[in-house]
């Protein structure tokens, strides 16, 4: 990377980068901000108090810390983004994870935990939009996260600025910032911030990828390079949503059972990218586990491709995620499926 490049990533941000970063919730009426104390949230609610300010009429600004209570420095990190938030004229409020703490998957479940406390305090406020501070790194790391995992073009267009939760919508207004950005505006308004050291912990799977990053940055897989990544997977993954939609209506129909039937020949004709997703959206629209594993989608397409493939035409009946699929002569049938009987 270049000198000029390099310097680029450290400069502050500005009242008209805050405009522009800010700009798709002007017209909101309440905005909720998650603001956890670290660096990158604590810029988040710097920037979102200085950009409604330079608004004639701005949204009302609630600025939520969850205290997951698993470290003693906590409550006290809480109560300083309460200062600032009231140095800003921004609403605050502290909600606390009272839960029982799992043995393992704790992240996960602080994660689940968050969110739910988050959405409840938009309810609170009529706000229909909540705000993260994630950043450039935090994409760059979510992607390799992904990738690790095996994840699908889905699963590898990462994180989306907008995206829908139950009631109300995730907004990630810095998405495409550089977390050094953010400190660096920090470090000019001469405001403070709360370290983490569980963001260091090589006990947790995103501070090893974080670790990781740096070297692999040598070889020009830096955050850049990985974030425009996953916005192109992201717009290749709009596409063939696209195509999808299209196909659903042109070979699919729902039967007067609330069946989805579809034309068993012209599937047999579709890519398999095309005919997992044609697939999958069946499976979540009638079954009652929710969307389907992508590894097990495919080993039912599979089955399916086999099956359909052979001379006499097989007959083929699977259950996968609280529906049934059945292959006959002409038609796919996706149905509800039978409840589990009790052992």
């Amino acid at each position: 990377m270049s000198k000029s490049a390099s310097t680029a990533e450290d400069v502050a941000l500005t009242s008209a980068d805050a405009r522009r970063l800010f700009a798709d919730w002007k017209d909101a009426l309440a905005v909720v901000l998650a603001a956890s104390g670290g660096p990158d949230s604590t810029a988040l609610l710097w920037l979102a108090a200085k950009w409604r300010d330079g608004l004639k009429r701005g949204p009302r600004l609630v600025a939520v810390t969850i205290d997951h209570g698993l470290r003693r420095e906590s409550a006290s990190e809480a109560r300083d983004v309460g200062k600032l938030a009231a140095t800003l004229r921004v609403e605050h409020r502290i909600l606390r994870w009272r839960d029982a703490k799992p043995a393992t998957g704790l992240p996960a479940a602080a994660r689940a935990a968050r969110y739910r406390l988050l959405a409840g305090a938009a309810r609170k406020a009529g706000a229909a939009h909540i705000l993260t501070a994630h950043t450039r790194d935090d994409q760059a790391e979510t992607l390799m996260m992904r990738l690790a995992r095996g994840s699908g073009v889905t699963g590898l267009a990462a994180m989306a600025r907008h995206t829908p939760r139950g009631e109300v919508t995730i907004g990630r207004p810095l998405l495409d910032v550089p977390k050094s950005r953010l400190i660096a505006t920090l470090q000019k308004a001469n405001v403070t911030y709360a370290d983490d050291p569980t963001n260091r912990d090589l006990a947790f799977t995103r501070p090893r990828f974080r670790q990781l990053m740096p070297i692999m940055a040598r070889e020009g897989i830096d955050a850049r390079n990985l974030a425009r990544l996953a916005q192109r997977l992201a717009r290749a993954n709009a596409a063939l949503d696209a195509v999808v939609g299209v196909m659903e209506h042109a070979i699919g129909r729902v039967s007067e059972t609330r069946a989805i039937e579809i034309d068993a020949r012209a599937f047999a004709t579709l890519p398999d990218e095309i005919a997992l997703r044609l697939l999958g959206r069946a499976v979540a629209a009638v079954g009652t586990e929710g969307p389907a594993e992508l590894a097990k989608l495919e080993t039912l397409l599979a089955s399916l491709r086999v099956a359909s493939a052979a001379k006499a035409g097989q007959r083929l009946k699977q259950t996968l995620a609280g529906a049934a699929v059945a292959l006959g002569s002409d038609l796919i049938v996706v149905e509800r499926a039978p409840p589990r009987r009790r052992r």
